[in-house]
């Protein structure tokens, strides 16, 4: 039997039946078994892909701006559509994972986002027209945003929660990584080849996934109680005490019972309204955009290093920063990281801001139309200047803050803290309000560049790095070394407490 310690009352509960006993000193390590490994390598290949397809129009912008085919030539409307209509498909992709979450499980939704990606790639490679580009990357943001719904929540409930921090950041990391492969890609591969390269880890994903469990949570949720016991076992190793871990997460789910009245309660609409705030600000601070845009941006600024080079460069300092966090995650903790992240991005939008704003010098405040004209027109870059890096070093500062703490503190608190009985569909609706935030600054951004300069939308961004820290300080818990359990109960209770088992 077992016990809580720091409720009211004492529960009981009776155990399925016994797995041979453990080895004096291998429960404790034998859930490192490499199978967990292989289960979240399996599911983030969605989120590389998701990152590799995000990006997709900044290296593929210049190309065609260049090229010979006028069908595919775009004026600013139809760049701004091309870059903003990924997020729009994603908002979609988002409230589909809302219901597939809960009705085919975490895996099989990751599965399904497959299909869109892999036709829309195929689209956008043999793609003979805007409307055909278009359309790509309408299917390519519908399988992103399934599994920015799904994968966050499949990874975080199979993983031990030891390494949940650092698993957890493994879906960032990923995005993270497809971005700088696009990135690095763009600097040889022509545009189509692009879109066929993208096809490979979306295939590896799909056949990797058909031999992996399915989230042993799910499984109670659905009443298989000897499914769910087989799929932690595969996890865990049949030598890990993997029964008293499913002991604890049957006692936490047979407590749960949704329904409408529930929410009116501090243990489902207080994490759920931190999960949609939070993934609401981690839209606004623009990184979206200035991912997406992130070569016509060097462009504007008239950087004296090629605009390609300047984004493979701060791809890679984005996986470098997420890679640092995701080891610093489960030891600094989640808020350290978010005060960290918000205040280095609030100096580098500044900086951004001052130095685009400035007067003298006429290339620091060029509006969409110049900055087109002096990149695609044929016209000789300026001569080597010093302070043209600072757009590139602030870009750098951008993306590392972001990465270190906004990028994958954001995803793992939304799989962490979300109640098991709604996480499905909060889940879904994290990522929808998400990606229609990122919907609206992407497709406004180019307008509001060319009609201000490109200051106006990072001193925006600037204000709202400062209302992110605010809202750390004052909304945002820690959940550092805590179970999914004992997360739940500091909602429902207000007070922290821990699961003892005898």
């Amino acid at each position: 039997t077992g016990r809580v310690r720091g409720g009211s009352s004492t529960c009981m509960f009776f155990p399925p039946p016994q797995a041979p006993p453990p080895a004096s000193g291998l429960a404790r390590s034998s859930w490192r078994h490499g199978k967990l490994f292989l289960a979240v390598f399996s599911a983030v290949l969605g989120n590389f892909n998701f990152g590799f397809a995000l990006v997709f129009p900044s290296p593929v912008i210049p190309q065609l701006q260049k090229g010979d085919d006028p069908r595919l030539q775009m004026d600013i409307h139809q760049i701004s559509w091309f870059g903003s209509i990924f997020t729009l498909g994603a908002a979609l992709g988002g409230v589909s994972a809302m219901v597939l979450n809960d009705r085919v499980g975490r895996k099989i939704t990751i599965m399904l986002s497959g299909v869109p990606s892999t036709v829309g790639l195929l689209v956008m490679g043999a793609a003979q027209n805007f409307w055909m580009l278009l359309w790509g990357r309408f299917l390519t943001g519908i399988a992103g945003g399934i599994t920015a719904g799904s994968i966050p929540v499949y990874v975080s409930e199979i993983s031990h929660p030891s390494v949940r921090g650092a698993l957890g950041s493994c879906p960032q990391i990923t995005a993270v990584f497809g971005s700088l492969a696009l990135y690095a890609f763009g600097l040889v591969l022509p545009w189509r080849w692009l879109a066929v390269a993208g096809e490979i880890p979306v295939v590896i994903m799909m056949i990797f996934l058909c031999f992996m469990p399915t989230s042993p949570r799910y499984h109670i949720m659905k009443g298989n109680r000897a499914r769910a016991v087989k799929s932690l076992e595969w996890l865990r190793g049949p030598n890990s005490d993997y029964l008293t871990e499913f002991n604890k997460i049957e006692r936490s789910i047979s407590s749960q019972g949704v329904q409408w009245c529930d929410l009116k309660t501090p243990l489902y609409y207080k994490p759920i309204l931190i999960s949609v705030v939070m993934r609401f600000l981690q839209q606004m601070t623009g990184i979206t955009p200035i991912l997406v845009y992130l070569e016509p941006i060097f462009h504007m600024t008239a950087i004296s290093l090629e605009p390609k080079y300047d984004a493979a460069l701060v791809g890679a300092v984005r996986l470098i920063s997420v890679a640092i966090a995701a080891s610093l995650m489960d030891k600094a903790g989640r808020k350290a990281l978010l005060f960290t992240s918000g205040f280095l991005m609030y100096l580098a939008m500044l900086s951004m801001t001052m130095y685009t704003h400035k007067t003298p010098c006429n290339h620091g405040n060029l509006t969409v139309t110049e900055g087109l004209k002096s990149t695609y027109g044929g016209l000789a870059g300026p001569a080597f200047d010093p302070v043209t890096l600072i757009p590139l070093i602030s870009s750098m500062v951008i993306i590392f803050g972001y990465a270190m703490g906004w990028g994958p503190i954001t995803w793992l608190l939304m799989s962490e803290i979300l109640p098991l009985g709604a996480r499905g569909v909060a889940s879904g609706l994290c990522v929808g309000v998400s990606w229609i935030t990122a919907f609206v600054l992407t497709q406004l951004f180019m307008h509001v560049v060319d009609a201000y300069g490109l200051f106006a939308p990072f001193l925006f961004f600037c204000v709202v790095s400062v209302v992110n820290i605010i809202f750390t300080a004052k909304c945002v818990p820690e959940t550092k070394g805590r179970t999914l359990e004992e997360i739940e109960n500091f909602f429902r209770t207000g007070r922290t407490f821990t699961i003892l088992d005898s």
